[in-house]
């Protein structure tokens, strides 16, 4: 564990044509991206040249025509971070996957193989899948519901990371010259039954140098922000401005203490997507220009996307914004939430709200030094722990590399070359150690007095 001052931590979130409505358009951004691995290896090659400690690549099982271009067509987030690993050495691959639509062991097992094959730099962003729609896709007539969905997913994960210790450290033997392979004591089956999920294990493969994929969460729901307290190790924040966000780390500390965790052991990481030009005042140009350019009936479209594609064209555009009742409740809850509460507390009108919530989070606008300002204010006030930074054109992320990033390390706020090598090691978390090795060691160590007890009396 590093004893440094306390230091940003960046993500690079990888979109391929993106997830606004107008990002395809630019001319760096290949019209394919999103389903192109050469560019998935590039930019993470330019994240990983500027340090960066993690991809992220965001993801959902359900679309629509109307979905934004990225959701239309993209690669599966394993599949896609498993060729990543190979272009790349030191940067995390955080990959994003429902515990709502799948199973543990088949989860343990990806995850960990990725983990084997980076050395040491998966992570495993946990969802619950907002989009009611996605029930259709695996089987079922309804979507599971909100309170249900995030009790499967505790135990997911307690699952998951069960079968991620089936292996003791120093279980595989390999000794040729003595014929054994394995130490049967150190294989251990899970036997887990539980409301979910019957799971015998043991899972087929070894634990990594890492010990176990970091875990990442998403949610800002009530259930989310439980969910994180009690596992999270990572989260993707979902806070667009600098008193939410502050609130919400404080509250996400909190939790975490509560639940007898380490508080300084969850990376808290919001998303956003840094305007930068030579001047302020060229830089909010662009950001007007771009809210400008931007297709009202697609802003629509893109605002119901949290409440599972609700259609807001039925609605008045120039009246307050609809009185939604508890509608997005079973979506995306915490999102939903938040539209309804600024659409509420600011006195937006639909098309107002519409505009709002179709561009990108860009509080971030302006000179390097305004935008790199901002940050260490949101980093040193308690706000953040870093930032997960949007990637669409190359250049654009370049002048975030090449031009913010100097002055944070000219400040000591973040780091010149990696002194890790795994993802843990980057976010400065401990190797999980693994429970069977740790209930091994505690029994020795209880039961050494008695042995000395027993040696005195017979002496």
């Amino acid at each position: 564990m590093s004893t440094s001052p306390r230091q940003l931590k960046f993500g690079a979130i990888l979109t391929g044509v993106g997830t606004a409505q107008n990002e395809w358009l630019h001319p760096e951004i290949p019209g394919d991206a999103s389903v192109d691995i050469d560019w998935y290896r590039q930019q993470a090659q330019q994240a990983e040249a500027a340090k960066f400690d993690l991809i992220f690549i965001v993801d959902s099982p359900y679309i629509t025509p109307e979905s934004a271009p990225h959701y239309l067509n993209r690669l599966e987030p394993l599949t896609l971070l498993s060729a990543v690993a190979g272009a790349t050495s030191k940067i995390g691959l955080v990959a994003t996957l429902t515990t709502s639509y799948t199973e543990p062991f088949n989860v343990a097992r990806q995850f960990a193989s990725l983990d084997l094959i980076s050395g040491g730099r998966a992570g495993w962003n946990v969802v619950t899948t907002g989009l009611e729609g996605a029930a259709g896709n695996f089987g079922r007539e309804q979507h599971i519901d909100h309170t249900e969905r995030y009790r499967r997913a505790g135990e997911h994960l307690q699952v998951v990371q069960g079968l991620w210790d089936s292996y003791e450290d120093d279980a595989f033997v390999r000794d040729k010259q003595s014929g054994v392979f394995l130490d049967p004591q150190r294989q251990h089956r899970l036997d887990h039954q539980g409301e979910f999920f019957s799971v015998t294990g043991p899972l087929n493969i070894a634990r990594s140098p890492q010990g176990q994929p970091v875990i990442f969460q998403a949610g800002i729901s009530e259930s989310g922000r439980n969910l994180a307290a009690h596992f999270a190790e990572g989260i993707f924040a979902g806070v667009d401005n600098f008193d939410d966000a502050r609130a919400y780390y404080a509250d996400i500390k909190q939790r975490t203490a509560a639940a007898g965790r380490n508080p300084d052991h969850v990376t808290i990481l919001p998303g956003i997507a840094p305007i930068i030009a030579d001047t302020d005042e060229e830089a909010q140009a662009i950001d007007r220009e771009r809210n400008g350019e931007l297709d009202l009936h697609k802003a629509l479209v893109h605002l119901g996307r949290p409440f599972n594609y609700h259609d807001f064209t039925q609605y008045p555009l120039d009246e307050p914004f609809p009185d939604l009742g508890d509608l997005g409740s079973n979506g995306y809850r915490g999102h939903a939430e938040h539209i309804k509460h600024v659409a509420r507390d600011q006195g937006l009108t639909l098309r107002q709200a519409a505009l709002r919530f179709a561009a990108p989070f860009s509080n971030f606008v302006g000179s390097p030094k305004t935008v790199a300002d901002e940050i260490e204010r949101w980093f040193v006030e308690g706000a953040v722990d870093g930032f997960n930074i949007r990637v669409g054109a190359p250049g654009e992320f370049a002048r975030f590399t090449n031009e913010v990033l100097p002055l944070l390390r000219e400040r000591g706020l973040f780091r010149s070359e990696y002194s890790h090598s795994t993802l843990r090691g980057h976010l400065g978390l401990p190797v999980p150690v693994n429970r069977y090795s740790a209930a091994r060691s505690l029994k020795a160590t209880t039961a050494a007095p008695d042995s000395a007890g027993v040696a005195a009396l017979a002496g």
